[in-house]
């Protein structure tokens, strides 16, 4: 999709067998007391429904944009669907479908997720203080549930938009035992571009499905089988071909024990794949990239009075392939191993009516291949809600966090580009460590609540390319690296609405988020890459009848940190840029207003349910900055800065049928 020009800047918890079944009570999971009441503080219990409800993109719904506009949740850039989350970057994220990890979730280098949400149960995300049965995460973990089917009768949905289509069936396969869901979603701007001949050697098409089979066996065991599959191709031309794919299984039994108490077993399998080609000026270049895991996790829920345990443990073999490339005739492949083993139990329990307690440790141990090197790292999480009335909770807790999977990028967005490693002999695992303290109020009604949070977090061993490196400098990946230190801090504040025909929220988040390394800035503090002072999120959802639905939002961030030349210097016919500090300049600030509206009527008896969904995106038609670059004047006497916006305004409508 080209971009356009516009103007310069100026010059330089629940497991095992419940937690399959959260759709059945999603509509009320993120009640009002319960956002009071829960004793983890930085947990967003997510409504798949209340998120899928804004605006948008092209008519696509996208819960990853929609988990963007949550309090001390960032967005990349315009144009990507991942997150970062408290001063952390997207890599920082582990995204759990099912229990298995998957990678660079999103469509059309980053425009949509590739989560459809029809396959979708619940979420939730834990913004950095995170219990102790989950790990491999720096910043935040997002533990989302896929749906199960209908058990009832057989139904589904088809549903066509501006540039994709998809559809589903769900039901039972034996009555009482065994029923599924299929999704399917596949775009189709490619079939209308091999119609105009000037673009028919372009191709911007992605696909995915999901599939979950559950099988009752008796009143205590389930199995549940949950299938996801990912793929993208973008070609321009002769030039630029990128493709990349997720894979993602997992076989998850789920006993209940006498009493409340349960365990989970779940077996997985994912593979993120990419293949990118370049051919520019006669030069081809080939990339290719892998990151694929084995695991197998169990836990145990122990209900014991009041008291709730969850013992557990993790294998998982990690196969990474940071790079393989060939350059002209010169073939260079970089491949590693390793195997990450964690073990953990948290404790929850109330010693006082007004007081109830998260207490948790984890342990990892990861090994890269034949034992070269081994990482221990101990994690001690904890999480206290103090309530005093039934209307107040103050909440505090620590968390300390690991990971032995990184990624390197030149930018600030996730792309196919991103190389990743594991901890080695030289490079260790980050490790975070946050503090938190929030205060939450809700009128006696429920009509209203408020939050306001603080968080200081900071991480050893983050990695940065040195200066005038990139991704493709040289194959071995410690060659490109410096290692340092990061820190975060922040306050968000949240007011919400929940009853009556108007119903929506008002975030904002105050952080900031910096970098440290030896070797770079003069050894000196620096702004990180996504480092941001402010972001506003105003979401609104107005039910005008019972067939109509009005939604909008607001959004506005302040200018993203950027490294902008300090000087140039002539160097025979040529100039040359000198970088004073790493990320000492700012974009211009971003903001748009998105609307849309939802029609919905039943047909054939009640047996078809009709529903339109309109939408415009940026509806002032702002052209926010998506990419900054730099160019000499004729006379080489000035330098000016030129920004380019991926989109400006962009109506859409979509069509859902469900029977």
């Amino acid at each position: 999709m080209a971009l356009l020009p516009t103007y310069a800047i100026a010059q330089v918890d629940t497991t095992a067998v419940k937690e399959q079944e959260l759709q059945e009570v999603s509509v009320n999971a993120n009640s009002v007391q319960q956002r009071i009441k829960a004793v983890q503080i930085g947990a967003e219990q997510i409504q798949v429904k209340e998120l899928t409800s804004a605006p948008a993109l092209f008519g696509e719904v996208d819960i990853m944009r929609s988990l963007q506009l949550l309090p001390g949740v960032k967005s990349e850039s315009d144009a990507s669907s991942s997150f970062q989350v408290r001063g952390g970057t997207a890599a920082q994220n582990t995204i759990l479908y099912d229990k298995a990890p998957v990678y660079n979730i999103g469509h059309l280098a980053g425009l949509f997720s590739a989560f459809n949400d029809n396959a979708l149960a619940s979420a939730t995300l834990y913004k950095g203080l995170v219990p102790a049965q989950y790990g491999g995460a720096s910043s935040a973990v997002l533990d989302i549930i896929g749906r199960t089917g209908r058990n009832d009768k057989w139904g589904g949905n088809a549903s066509i938009g501006l540039i994709s289509a998809k559809a589903s069936v769900e039901g039972p396969i034996v009555k009482d035992k065994l029923k599924m869901l299929f999704n399917v979603r596949r775009s189709y701007i490619d079939m209308f571009m091999k119609m105009i001949k000037k673009y028919r050697d372009n191709s911007l098409y992605f696909f995915d499905t999901n599939l979950k089979l559950d099988w009752q066996i008796n009143d205590r065991n389930k199995l549940y089988l949950s299938f996801f599959s990912s793929h993208d191709k973008t070609r321009l031309n002769d030039m630029v071909d990128m493709r990349w794919s997720n894979l993602a299984g997992s076989l998850t039994w789920g006993h209940d024990f006498r009493g409340l108490s349960s365990s989970q077993t779940t077996l997985y399998a994912t593979s993120y794949q990419t293949n990118n080609d370049i051919n520019i000026s006669g030069l081809n270049i080939a990339y290719l990239g892998h990151i694929r895991h084995v695991g197998l996790r169990q836990n145990f829920q122990l209900m014991l009075g009041r008291h709730e345990l969850n013992i557990g443990a993790q294998t998982m073999i990690t196969d990474v392939k940071t790079a393989e490339w060939t350059r002209v005739n010169n073939h260079e492949k970089e491949q590693r191993k390793g195997w990450d083993n964690s073990a953990w139990l948290n404790w929850q329990f109330s010693p006082i009516r007004q007081l109830s307690a998260s207490a948790g440790m984890r342990l990892t141990v990861f090994s890269e291949k034949c034992f070269v090197k081994t990482h221990v790292t101990i994690e001690p999480r904890i999480s206290l809600a103090w309530q005093p009335s039934e209307w107040m909770s103050i909440k505090a807790g620590y968390s300390r966090t690991s990971q032995n999977i990184h990624a390197l990028r030149n930018q600030n967005t996730t792309t196919p580009f991103d190389r990743y490693t594991i901890s080695s002999k030289l490079v260790k695992p980050e490790v975070a460590d946050q503090v938190s303290l929030g205060l939450f109020i809700m009128t006696p009604s429920q009509d209203y609540d408020f939050s306001l949070e603080g968080y200081y977090r900071h991480i050893d061993n983050v990695l940065d390319y040195r200066d005038g490196i990139s991704f493709s400098s040289a194959i071995e990946i410690e060659r490109l690296i410096l290692s340092g230190e990061g820190r975060g801090y922040g306050v968000e504040l949240c007011a919400r609405k929940n009853k009556g025909k108007l119903t929506g929220w008002l975030s904002y988040t105050l952080s900031w988020s910096k970098t440290r390394i030896d070797g770079i800035s003069q050894n000196q503090w620096y702004n990180a890459n996504n480092d941001r002072r402010h972001d506003v999120n105003i979401v609104g959802r107005y039910k005008l009848s019972p067939a109509w639905t009005l939604n909008a939002t607001w959004i506005f961030y302040s200018g993203q940190a950027l490294t902008a030349p300090s000087a140039k210097y002539q160097m025979i016919d040529n100039y040359v840029y000198y970088y004073a500090e790493r990320n000492g300049y700012r974009a211009p600030n971003y903001h748009r207003l998105d609307i849309g509206a939802t029609w919905t009527k039943k047909i054939w008896k009640g047996r078809l349910t009709r529903e339109w969904t309109f939408g415009i995106y940026n509806l002032y038609n702002r052209y926010n900055p998506y990419l900054i670059n730099y160019e000499d004047n004729h006379d080489g006497q000035g330098t000016k800065a030129n920004q380019y916006s991926l989109f400006g305004i962009v109506p859409s409508v979509a069509l859902n049928l469900k029977f």
